[in-house]
């Protein structure tokens, strides 16, 4: 058995970008930087940062295109993909990118749901404070979910 997952979280290092295709598509790319906190065996504190391209496409494109921004986390699930070509001077490049099937948004920042110009892009997504608490769901009432009720 073959498998090709990837789930990435980070933050959005580019506002994406929104193109059609010739055929109607809509296709979206922006970059995610990822990181990885360590202690090296000297207990100094280290970093590495990674980026990675993501491209997104249909209904999906475009509501990543009108919600995330630059700085906006997000989580990517996908799969991976090198394409090749042939650039203006003949040479052969090549990428490995990530291919989103799920999108789903970080944290909102404050005023969602305010009026916006038409044409504007809603920033609600780009938050910057990691902290920011998240809507909860409250339990305590009485609701009546049977087993047959569940997805799974």
């Amino acid at each position: 058995m073959n498998l090709n997952k990837v789930y990435l979280i980070g933050r959005l290092t580019r506002d994406p970008e929104l193109r059609t295709t010739p055929g109607g598509q809509s296709v979206a790319s922006f970059g995610l930087a990822t990181n990885r906190v360590w202690k090296d065996k000297n207990g100094t504190r280290q970093e590495d940062v990674q980026f990675h391209n993501i491209v997104v496409w249909g209904r999906q494109a475009e509501t990543t295109n009108q919600f995330l921004t630059k700085g906006a986390m997000a989580l990517i699930e996908g799969r991976l993909q090198t394409r090749s070509w042939q650039s203006k001077e003949g040479q052969a490049m090549k990428t490995t990118e990530i291919i989103a099937e799920s999108i789903q948004f970080g944290p909102r920042a404050s005023g969602v749901g305010e009026a916006r110009p038409a044409g504007q892009r809603n920033d609600s997504y780009g938050s910057k404070n990691p902290s920011e608490e998240l809507p909860t769901i409250n339990l305590d009432e009485n609701i009546d979910i049977k087993s047959e009720d569940l997805p799974f």
